[in-house]
């Protein structure tokens, strides 16, 4: 079963309580960078957030460089964002801020 988009209302109330994450323009997705101390924790953050991303079968765009990783988040199935977005960048933000 596809996931459905996110509503304006939906939007409304969820996007705004996604603390750093912005609309990427020209598309349906929101995009944050983490900045850690050193290429182990990203790394070790990464494999953190991996495992939730397998076990929602919902995984992310990412990109890493020494200790930053760029993240993009957008539901491919649904061509834009979903509540699957909205709950693997809560996921992200918990892991990085624990």
């Amino acid at each position: 079963m596809a996931a459905n988009l996110l509503t304006r209302e939906e939007r409304d109330a969820m996007l705004p309580g996604l603390t750093g994450w912005t609309m990427v323009e020209g598309r349906d997705a929101i995009h944050k960078s983490y900045v850690f101390a050193d290429f182990v924790a990203a790394f070790g953050w990464m494999a953190k957030v991996a495992i939730v991303a397998e076990k929602h079968d919902h995984h992310p765009e990412w990109f890493n460089v020494y200790k930053t990783v760029e993240v993009t988040l957008s539901t491919h199935d649904a061509g834009g964002l979903t509540k699957l977005d909205v709950t693997l960048a809560q996921e992200m933000d918990r892991l990085a801020s624990g």
